[in-house]
């Protein structure tokens, strides 16, 4: 079988994904670096998993991600996707045509589709799990709509669809089990020191 693979679209440049975790950028120390001032620092991760490919928006990013023309924040890639990280198109190679079933299943059961503010709501609200050695509370719905300018309600909204998206069922704690279920998923993840900074600086 093929190397899952990007192809940048202008330059025909193969990128292969031979890692667990390869990540996408303008910035040094990045492993796919694309000149392209749309594409930010650190703009997003590719992560593999078996025979599957998901990309991953990391929330800093001006331009956002794109698959196929829609904007997301987390997804998993099917042979030949168009994905623009910004203004800069990639394609997707490598990937078995016949796995399109069982990306389906992968996607429904640990990696449903999010979009770009969906998951900057998951990062703030596991953010004071993920700064803390010991367990924490995750943030409060006016905790999170503090950090992303946005109102409590509409932080509510984003909650309750984020429940049914990762089958959380009423009940107490309701924002603490989401907030474990996507950090035991992965959904989430402690930035690296140095893109902790980045994101204060530009704060």
């Amino acid at each position: 079988m093929q190397t899952p693979h990007l192809r940048l679209e202008d330059s025909g440049e193969t990128f292969p994904l031979t890692s667990e975790v390869t990540t996408v950028g303008r910035g040094r120390g990045v492993d796919i670096a694309l000149d392209d001032p749309s594409v930010s620092r650190l703009h997003a991760e590719l992560v593999r998993r078996g025979e599957h490919v998901y990309v991953s928006d990391l929330g800093l990013s001006t331009n956002g991600t794109r698959v196929n023309g829609r904007p997301v924040g987390r997804r998993v890639l099917n042979e030949g996707d168009v994905l623009s990280f910004g203004a800069c198109r990639t394609r997707v190679g490598g990937l078995a045509a016949d796995l399109a079933d069982d990306t389906a299943e992968l996607r429904r059961m640990s990696a449903p589709d999010l979009t770009r503010r969906e998951c900057e709501v998951l990062t703030a609200l596991c953010r004071p799990a993920l700064q803390q050695d010991a367990f924490v509370a995750p943030a409060t719905a006016k905790d999170i709509a503090d950090e992303l300018v946005v109102t409590e309600a509409a932080v509510k909204q984003h909650l309750l669809r984020l429940y049914v998206k990762f089958r959380i069922p009423e009940g107490v704690n309701r924002r603490a089990r989401l907030a474990n279920e996507v950090i035991s998923a992965g959904v989430v993840r402690p930035l690296p020191a140095d893109a902790e900074e980045a994101v204060r600086r530009a704060g």
